[in-house]
């Protein structure tokens, strides 16, 4: 485990701290060309020589670099073709936390994804996605009825309020696990005063009853999740 780790510090620095933005237009630009993703890759040599300080480690090392090379390679030819340029990086990053994963733990690689699967709690995972997704479309075909009866402005975000829904029911559930219930309060106090100048601007009574039921029907499903994970679990 502290391989990995290590690894993925240095990838978090090398990626984060140590790579400026200049280097990472410079390389979507002339990319195989571009002097910047040599350098990168030979400050991803250095972190992770410096942090793993073991030279009889040298042909993990290699790999590391190795792969990292033609995971940004990759990146840089590929993402043209994406419309949403968030994708790629986030493609970019999950590929090396996987090369990163299979590198350090190459000798036993199988054993040990299972048992890492093994170890799961399903209960918890099917429970955090039920908060997201199907949450919210559970909360739109509620709340459908009553939205009809009001007027937006429509200039908030796109699916900002969906967003914030899921947020802040993964938070709700966080705080359950915890077993601190005041958290809820805590973060239901929150909402309240971002959402207060904007209810007392529109004057609006239904928008105001509209967005008080869908908070505390967000939070009831929420809590709700919450407690039947702790029966079940």
């Amino acid at each position: 485990m502290i391989t990995f780790t290590k690894l993925l510090l240095a990838h978090l620095l090398g990626d984060f701290v140590f790579q400026p933005l200049r280097w990472v237009l410079h390389k979507e630009a002339h990319k195989i060309g571009s002097r910047y993703l040599y350098l990168h890759i030979a400050v991803h040599l250095l972190l992770t020589a410096l942090l793993l300080w073991d030279l009889s480690l040298w042909k993990l090392i290699a790999w590391v670099v190795g792969s990292h090379y033609l995971i940004d390679l990759a990146k840089v030819y590929l993402q043209p073709l994406f419309k949403r340029k968030t994708l790629p990086f986030f493609m970019d990053q999950l590929a090396h936390i996987l090369a990163l994963y299979a590198i350090a733990y190459w000798t036993e690689l199988p054993e040990h994804v299972f048992k890492l699967v093994d170890q799961l709690d399903w209960t918890l995972i099917t429970t955090i996605v039920f908060v997201t997704y199907p949450a919210a479309l559970i909360m739109n075909k509620l709340l459908d009825p009553l939205a009809h009866q009001i007027e937006f402005d429509h200039k908030s975000l796109p699916n900002a309020g969906k967003y914030i829904g899921m947020l802040e029911r993964i938070f709700v559930l966080i705080f359950i696990l915890l077993g601190r219930w005041e958290g809820i309060g805590l973060l239901i106090t929150a909402k309240s005063v971002f959402r207060f100048n904007d209810l007392k601007e529109s004057n609006n009574r239904k928008l105001t009853e509209y967005i008080l039921i869908g908070t505390l029907l967000s939070f009831g499903i929420a809590i709700l999740a919450g407690l039947t994970y702790m029966y079940f679990r």
